[in-house]
């Protein structure tokens, strides 16, 4: 194992700026799969479970989301919450219980809802997630074959969790990954880097958000 001393943000740009392996790429047709956009995580300034990265993180999430719907292509909004007893949230929802833990976010609860910053429309595709992935027991696997996607771009936070989650699995599914680096945010800066890096040398495209308007722009 190495153990230089460098930061995850120093190794980050260091493996961005010297790509050792080809992309994935796009294909034909992308979705945009907006992770937990919810004030759980984005009221930075309510709730002590929330984080920020970029400042115009939804700015950018809004505006790839409009330019997908512009050209036909899936828009998808997950957000997670659970029953008022916790029953559904497994062994997950065994580590702590305070008011601030994963399962004591409610449905329709301030925690569940989405920021109001988010521009969704009525045409995407929403859902209550209850695990990490935002694939796992929804319906967003079958949604996207029906659809004819061939490329997930994953937006949301947090990097190290439901985001890597959600790029992992779609792998898996046989999708080409694509991760904007601006739309995505966690509650460290080490977490953060360490994970796109980890996403960009095995599981995904790790692009600059420019890179998702150029192909979409250009289609």
């Amino acid at each position: 194992m190495i153990d230089d001393g460098r930061t995850a943000r120093e190794i980050f740009e260091e493996v961005m700026a010297n790509p050792a392996r080809r992309k994935f790429g796009f294909g034909e047709k992308l979705a945009i799969v907006n992770v937990d956009f919810q004030q759980a995580y984005t009221a930075i300034d309510t709730f002590a479970t929330a984080y920020e990265a970029d400042p115009q993180q939804i700015n950018y999430v809004n505006r790839i989301s409009a330019l997908a719907r512009a050209k036909g292509m899936p828009v998808i909004w997950s957000h997670v919450a659970y029953m008022d007893n916790a029953a559904d949230a497994g062994v997950w929802g065994t580590r702590t219980n305070t008011p601030d833990s994963l399962q004591n976010i409610k449905y329709d609860s301030e925690r569940h809802a989405f920021d109001p910053r988010c521009a969704i429309d009525p045409a995407d595709m929403v859902f209550t997630k209850r695990m990490p992935s935002a694939f796992f027991e929804t319906p967003l696997a079958s949604y996207l074959v029906w659809h004819k996607v061939d490329t997930v771009v994953v937006t949301g936070g947090s990097t190290s969790g439901c985001v890597r989650a959600t790029a992992v699995e779609s792998l898996s599914h046989g999708y080409r990954t694509i991760v904007p680096i601006e739309t995505c945010a966690d509650k460290h800066a080490s977490y953060h880097f360490a994970n796109l890096t980890d996403l960009q040398l095995k599981y995904a495209d790790v692009e600059p958000v420019q890179a998702v308007i150029d192909w979409l722009e250009a289609r």
